[in-house]
């Protein structure tokens, strides 16, 4: 697929953006912030992919005294002038993240009731946010994140772990910040829009124990480091609850969704001329698994045998899982597009696309991969074999070999996964 996009590509990568643009914090952020009247301080804390671009939607908006910290991924710092940004790591945590993770803590803890802390969450906050609980260090934290990244978890068990190893998930920043008001704007991006999930909740009630955290690990056979096994079965404080009079003022708000993104991506289909089908934004599953089942939707739509059918635009959110077996390098939505190739085989008319919104696929530079029916004869001109490659988790490797990586570097926001297939009937 190298050279310049054809119309169906050219037309995927419009509906991409189209989504990723209707989550731009400088848009989504300015509708929700408080009312200035009758507040003093408005102290900014906040972790995420997109929380330096939230941080600066803030300062563009807000004409009031403001200060803060908020901590992002390597790579996705925005100029800011009142508000501090840090960057650390994602998904594995590192020190830089431990380090901002502790300030922003202090930060809560020195507040009073006249203050007002606006904390700006997203996708990726759980990995940036790393405060380790009494007893466990970075290095527990980060073992831990490895083996869930490695096994097939999704994001809610994995988050339901994070939360019982950490100082401040699962509510405890907003409990840190008790008695100050506390309002939290979130971008999802998780399956459900369920804000105790997005970056593991910092500042919302949390209703898992340390048994499920327990039983997670148990679940993918993870074996954790005996610090890590005394705090989840001496079980210490748990997360704060819905009825912790700590949290009872704390005011929640979802700034932007994946379903917007994807109904912005599905008007785009339909000024072309496709009909558009939105399957849903909170899709789970293994991504390759699912890439098969979608190529088999598709199929079904071309010859016309299906409830969708003719010339459309199937469209989906949501997060897949990969269960790693090799060593290869790539994300779940390159494994998703080159799982989906192999089952087409070439089919005609069916061109596909699937990406993270936040720009980044894995641990590599793409934020995904595209299909079409040349897809695979590409990968055999150029030495490669689609499904050895997908036996070992090297989707990244194949797509830079036959081409259809989908390279955007850093969006500053973060919905989740998109994907969309066009079938010309």
């Amino acid at each position: 697929m190298s050279g310049a996009p054809n119309p169906q590509q050219a037309l995927l990568r419009c509906m991409f953006d189209a989504a990723v643009e209707a989550a731009m914090p400088r848009t989504c952020v300015p509708p929700f912030l408080p009312d200035p009247t009758g507040i003093n301080r408005l102290v900014v804390v906040g972790a995420g992919k997109a929380s330096a671009a939230m941080a600066r939607a803030v300062e563009d908006n807000w004409s009031g005294p403001l200060e803060g910290l908020v901590v992002t991924r390597y790579g996705y710092e925005v100029d800011c002038d009142r508000i501090e940004i840090v960057t650390a790591a994602h998904p594995v945590p590192d020190d830089a993240g431990e380090q901002a993770a502790k300030r922003i803590l202090d930060i809560a803890r020195s507040l009073g009731p006249d203050d007002v802390m606006l904390c700006l969450v997203s996708g990726g906050g759980s990995a940036l946010l790393a405060a380790p609980a009494e007893g466990l260090t970075l290095a527990d934290k980060q073992e831990v994140n490895r083996a869930l990244l490695k096994s097939g978890a999704n994001i809610g068990e994995m988050n339901c772990v994070r939360k019982h190893l950490s100082l401040i998930k699962g509510g405890r920043l907003a409990a840190a910040a008790h008695p100050a008001r506390v309002i939290s704007l979130l971008i999802s991006d998780v399956p459900g829009d369920d804000p105790s999930v997005i970056a593991s909740g910092p500042t919302v009630p949390d209703e898992t124990t340390y048994a499920d955290a327990r039983a997670i690990l148990e679940k993918y056979g993870i074996e954790p480091s005996a610090a890590v096994r005394k705090v989840l079965t001496e079980e210490p404080d748990e997360t704060p609850k819905a009825d912790d009079p700590r949290l009872a003022g704390a005011e929640t708000k979802l700034v932007a969704l994946p379903q917007a993104s994807l109904e912005a991506a599905a008007r785009v289909a339909a000024e072309a001329g496709y009909t558009p089908h939105i399957l849903g934004d909170a899709l789970e599953g293994e991504a390759r698994v699912l890439g098969a089942e979608h190529a088999a939707l598709a199929e079904r739509a071309k010859t016309g045998k299906g409830d969708i059918a003719g010339k459309v635009a199937i469209i989906s959110g949501g997060e897949t899982t990969v269960v790693v077996r090799g060593n290869g390098r790539g994300g779940r939505n390159s494994e998703y597009a080159l799982a989906m190739a192999i089952a087409l085989d070439g089919a005609e008319g069916i061109h596909a696309i699937a990406c993270d919104t936040d720009g980044v696929d894995g641990s590599e530079e793409n934020a995904g991969a595209e299909i079409g029916p040349q897809t695979l004869a590409n990968g055999r001109d150029a030495g490669v074999d689609a499904s050895a490659h997908l036996d070992a988790n090297d989707a990244y490797s194949f797509f830079e070999k036959a081409g259809g990586l989908v390279v955007t570097g850093p969006t500053f926001t973060n919905v989740n996964d998109f994907r969309a297939i066009i079938v010309d009937s």
